[in-house]
């Protein structure tokens, strides 16, 4: 039976760090206006709420949960809204929130729903880049904390088999016999 267990890959301490800088940023970016965000579920919520604590300007936030699925544990692309956003976002300042981006199948589904949906501003920001999974090239992340090799990742948000979301900082999968 496969075992795993999970060594720090990056620090809370330097995870915390770059979300302040994210979110001094994005405050200096947005001076005097009020910012939506919208995280993805359930992998966005730890890293967006730590990015809301961070930010000094107004922020308002919605959360929208999509599968991508297709046979076994390989995504075909196929991406299907399991929950939308609660309200309108045209005329807002938008901040798409992701944990990790992957192969940007899901990314490049959402942004063309988003800036049809007409919001004012339209940004992309995610804790996690694994660009040497990227499909989708024409994915365009305004903010990103760390870019990462081809790991399986988990921790501030993100899971594996649910479990693990949990952990304050992110983690590395490793399997034992």
């Amino acid at each position: 039976m496969m075992k795993e267990k999970v060594r720090v890959y990056i620090s809370q301490e330097d995870v915390e760090a770059r979300i302040q800088q994210m979110a001094d940023r994005i405050s200096e970016e947005y001076k005097g206006k009020t910012v939506h965000l919208v995280g993805i579920l359930k992998g966005s919520v730890m890293f967006l709420s730590e990015l809301a604590k961070r930010l000094t300007i107004p922020v308002t936030m919605d959360f929208m949960s999509c599968s991508s699925y297709g046979s076994g544990t390989v995504s075909k692309g196929i991406v299907k809204i399991t929950k939308d956003l609660d309200e309108s976002i045209e005329g807002k300042n938008v901040i798409l929130i992701e944990d990790i981006i992957d192969s940007g199948n899901t990314l490049a589904y959402l942004s063309e729903i988003f800036k049809a949906r007409k919001p004012a501003s339209f940004m992309i920001c995610t804790l996690l880049d694994k660009p040497s999974r990227r499909v989708r090239r024409e994915i365009q992340v305004d903010h990103t904390c760390f870019t990462i090799d081809d790991y399986f990742v988990v921790g501030y948000g993100l899971d594996y088999d649910q479990r693990y979301r949990n952990l304050p900082y992110v983690g590395i999968v490793e399997f034992e016999d």
